[in-house]
């Protein structure tokens, strides 16, 4: 796999660390404006690799402390499994993140996955450690028309399951010819590790939400006033803390792999 030396990165560094907490208390972003617009910025990124925690670090900054002004990024960090071989099992990978990279890595025309790769609703990709350039290409996201999401908490049961209420708006964005797929993810914020061999051996490595699962739910009907509506079960796990959990629908394009809307909610 490709890799993305830690040179490539130094720009922009310090500003990125300074202003995230390593303390591993969870805090929740700032209110987003009424007006901001929903962005999803995810992110490829390990444990095992040395490049990564800035790139973490910029997408915590993203969510919490939300920047820019026109938007509201929701963030999906997605710890690859490929680095688990050089030393360090990464606790919050798997191989259904890495596939989903590899369909990016088609959708751009790359040669092979590589970390740490930020992607902007999945339209635009960089290494995401050089604030100005991460803003700038979340602003134009922001800027581009919208589907509306809308998310709606239901019924909890004992078993573990929620039941969420999705609605998607009238299809705004998208392109002929092309599936419009709801997905559902769920996040947990405030994870950490303390990492003890690797590339990353005897740093404490601090996350955005990282994603615990993800599934299509169905796909958007491109004529309907309401393009999608169903209530949906989520399993939870126990292990999961759910005063940090997320749930966020987002609606993608099958093969230009656009998010044309996107929405989320808390669980506690």
């Amino acid at each position: 796999m490709q890799r993305i030396l830690a040179a490539l990165v130094v720009a922009g560094l310090a500003s990125c660390v300074s202003t995230i907490s390593r303390s591993g208390t969870v805090r929740p972003p700032v209110p987003a404006d009424k007006k901001a617009q929903p962005v999803v910025v995810e992110l490829f990124t390990s444990e095992g690799c040395s490049s990564c925690p800035p790139a973490d670090a910029m997408l915590m900054k993203l969510e919490v402390s939300q920047p820019v002004a026109n938007a509201s990024v929701i963030a999906l960090e997605e710890h690859v499994d490929y680095w688990n071989h050089d030393g360090w099992t990464d606790p919050y990978s798997s191989a259904d993140w890495t596939a989903r990279q590899v369909e990016y890595v088609t959708r751009f025309k790359d040669k092979t996955p590589y970390t740490p790769q930020m992607i902007v609703n999945g339209e635009t990709q960089l290494l995401g450690t050089v604030a100005q350039q991460v803003e700038q290409v979340v602003q134009q996201a922001a800027a581009q028309p919208k589907t509306e999401v809308t998310l709606a908490m239901e019924n909890s049961a004992p078993d573990g399951f929620e039941q969420i209420k999705v609605r998607v708006g009238k299809l705004t964005g998208s392109t002929d010819r092309d599936a419009a797929e709801v997905w559902l993810a769920v996040t947990e914020s405030g994870l950490a590790s303390s990492v003890s061999a690797g590339e990353n051996a005897g740093k404490d490595l601090h996350h955005a939400s990282v994603v615990r699962s993800l599934h299509k739910i169905g796909v958007a009907a491109p004529n309907n006033d309401s393009a999608f509506e169903a209530s949906t079960r989520v399993k939870l796990k126990s292990s999961w803390k759910r005063q940090n959990l997320q749930v966020v629908v987002f609606l993608q394009e099958k093969k230009s792999m656009h998010i044309l809307g996107a929405a989320s909610v808390t669980l506690s």
